[in-house]
């Protein structure tokens, strides 16, 4: 009977010494620009870290800064900067962290256009204001003579809150004073004219099933769907290609704060690409759950150090060197202070 007892007794161990060894959870939701990439490094991570358990729910950044304020989350994540009002409405200071740098594109369905198509800022506004309404308008032909376009456009824009669109409108307030003034700027507008798509996965479905679409989606949404996507014009007068060079570029022109929330739409530079952004995960600078707290900040560390290997394959570019050093150092500044 010895090995009964010997059964019942490892039962036993298993059964008490159960929660001791139960993983971390920490939770997230926000922003889906990064989502892909997101998922890639708690992946890569809990491999190494078996301690702690990450879930993210790509809701758009709208949600993201919503449970963020209201703690439902232990983060958020947006690629649009907080309000002045929204901090305002924070219980701790707030800390943007910068992740990554990213390329919103104008992606399309057009049949036999597979790619090449050029855009500026103002004809962009133009449609998504819905006074360009053909493919052969002629503000479309003059910068694509050589494209056999026709029949009507279908605008998709997102339905929900979103730091892409924030990024997006923008820029397009910055280039076109039509846009500013009937439009305006944010994570949520009023659009003129289209069809609404929820995440970048919404946007990018749509434009793929839709013949004559156009939309705007982070760029690895357009290469995991096989979607073309646009050449942009330039603040200096250049046509230039979403890419991880031309999104650094942009970055590289731009004077970044001490609290990194900054625009890098329509950046000087002939090499900049003119619709980017950084993404950003959103953290109390005091935090009260030492073990949450303790796991959420190596975290952090291990996406600022090692996790910048992984943006380029995912199509998003790493932080520059500078940015990549102070992020470091704002994370160092996080407060882990227990209560009782």
């Amino acid at each position: 009977m010895a090995w009964l007892r010997s059964t019942w007794l490892l039962v036993a161990l298993c059964l008490f010494s159960g929660p001791a060894f139960s993983a971390t959870q920490i939770t997230g939701a926000g922003a889906s620009f990064p989502y892909p990439l997101y998922t890639k490094w708690f992946t890569e991570y809990q491999k190494s870290h078996t301690d702690v358990q990450i879930n993210y729910q790509s809701i758009g950044s709208g949600g993201g800064v919503k449970q963020f304020l209201e703690r439902t989350v232990d983060f958020g994540a947006s690629d649009a900067p907080m309000t002045e009002e929204q901090l305002k409405k924070a219980t701790a200071p707030v800390l943007h962290v910068p992740t990554v740098l990213g390329a919103v594109v104008i992606t399309y369905n057009i049949k036999g256009i597979e790619s090449g198509l050029k855009f500026n800022g103002e004809l962009i506004a133009d449609i998504f204001l819905g006074k360009v309404t053909k493919w052969n308008d002629p503000k479309i032909v003059k910068l694509n003579p050589k494209a056999k376009l026709s029949g009507d456009i279908l605008v998709v824009h997102r339905a929900d809150g979103s730091g892409t669109t924030s990024i997006f409108t923008d820029y397009l307030a910055k280039v076109s004073s039509d846009w500013k003034t009937k439009v305006g700027s944010g994570t949520a507008v009023n659009w003129p004219t289209g069809l609404g798509g929820k995440g970048n996965e919404g946007v990018a479905g749509s434009v793929k099933q839709s013949v004559g679409a156009i939309g705007y989606v982070e760029l690895i949404y357009a290469e995991n769907n096989k979607l073309p996507y646009a050449t942009l014009s330039n603040s200096s007068g250049n046509f230039v290609t979403p890419s991880m060079k031309s999104v650094s570029a942009a970055a590289a022109s731009v004077k970044i704060p001490d609290d990194f929330r900054v625009s890098l739409t329509d950046a000087s530079g002939k090499d900049s690409y003119p619709i980017s952004g950084f993404t950003y995960l959103l953290v109390y600078q005091q935090m009260t759950d030492a073990d949450k707290g303790t796991k959420l900040v190596n975290f952090l560390k291990w996406a600022l150090n090692e996790g910048q290997e992984y943006p380029e394959k995912l199509f998003y570019a790493p932080l520059p060197k500078a940015i990549q050093k102070r992020a470091l150092e704002k994370v160092g500044s996080i407060q882990i202070k227990p209560q009782g």
